[in-house]
């Protein structure tokens, strides 16, 4: 028995370090797409005005905001249009140009979920067929959203490759940590077995240690991958804008499903193997 301990030893720190990369993965998976989404809702929508009536706009502007896709809704008028049109092209055309020719609008940005164009040519003929005398067209970068959707859905299906290869890897290796651990306490098993010990009394004091080096591998997972996050957090700023406490909760859930689930069944499958074997096999 005190031989078999730094076994459990090295499985626990094996299987946590399996972990860790699974869960370094993970957080990489959730990043990129939290940051594809933030640059989706960065995109500004501008439904251009007809008319310059007050109350009208006003009604526009909560039309808009009242919608399921809609988020930041702003009236901007020709002050404001002038401002972002130098801002956004570094120059001031007020030195050529007298009169200011660009229209008013109400600018808006889209949720994630809405940035294709598909679902913008839907929200554009709702808002004319509602408002159609009073807005005369709804623009928006139409190469940036496919350009952004295309190469969302490209990296997307590459992760997905990789999650699963990797997945593959962290099953494959914690099942042979596990099985090396129990390997070395093949003849104590096989010893129960010969002296009257229950299948039952064997596996389950077996299982729970299992269960219990499952969760410290998954602790020492958790507690290093969240040191990892908080450093990068630190270095790069936008990291700790797009997080989402949810879904990095829900990404250590796993970690812990994962390490006491298949720590417990490699354990349980190993014990049950050696229980089979003959005595002359266990050499």
């Amino acid at each position: 028995m005190k031989r078999s301990k730094p076994n459990y030893l090295y499985s626990i720190i094996g299987v946590a370090l399996v972990l860790l990369i699974m869960g370094i993965m993970g957080w990489f998976f959730l990043n990129i797409n939290s940051v594809g989404n933030a640059f989706k809702e960065d995109i500004r929508l501008s439904a251009y005005l007809r008319t310059q009536n007050k109350d009208t706009i006003g009604q526009i502007q909560q039309y808009i905001a009242n919608q399921s896709f809609a988020k930041n809704v702003t009236y901007v008028d020709k002050t404001m249009a002038r401002q972002i049109w130098n801002s956004e092209n570094n120059e001031d055309w007020a030195q050529i140009l007298k009169d200011n020719p660009l229209p008013e609008s109400i600018d808006f940005y889209a949720k994630a979920d809405y940035v294709n164009n598909d679902s913008l040519a839907k929200i554009s003929a709702n808002l004319m067929a509602a408002y159609g005398n009073q807005i005369t067209d709804l623009k928006y970068p139409q190469k940036l959203v496919n350009n952004l959707n295309e190469r969302a859905s490209k990296i997307g299906l590459v992760f997905l490759v990789v999650a699963i290869i990797l997945g593959l890897i962290v099953t494959f290796s914690i099942d042979n940590t596990i099985r090396l651990a129990m390997f070395s306490n093949r003849f104590l098993i096989k010893t129960m077995q010969m002296v009257g010990a229950t299948r039952g009394f064997i596996v389950k004091p077996l299982d729970i240690r299992a269960l219990i080096n499952g969760l410290i591998s998954s602790g020492i997972a958790i507690v290093l991958l969240f040191s990892i996050i908080s450093w990068a957090e630190s270095q790069f700023e936008p990291l700790k804008a797009v997080r989402d406490t949810k879904l990095t909760i829900i990404l250590f859930g796993g970690l812990i499903v994962l390490g006491i689930g298949i720590s417990v069944y490699s354990t349980h499958r190993s014990v049950m193997k050696y229980l089979k074997m003959k005595l002359d096999d266990l050499y």
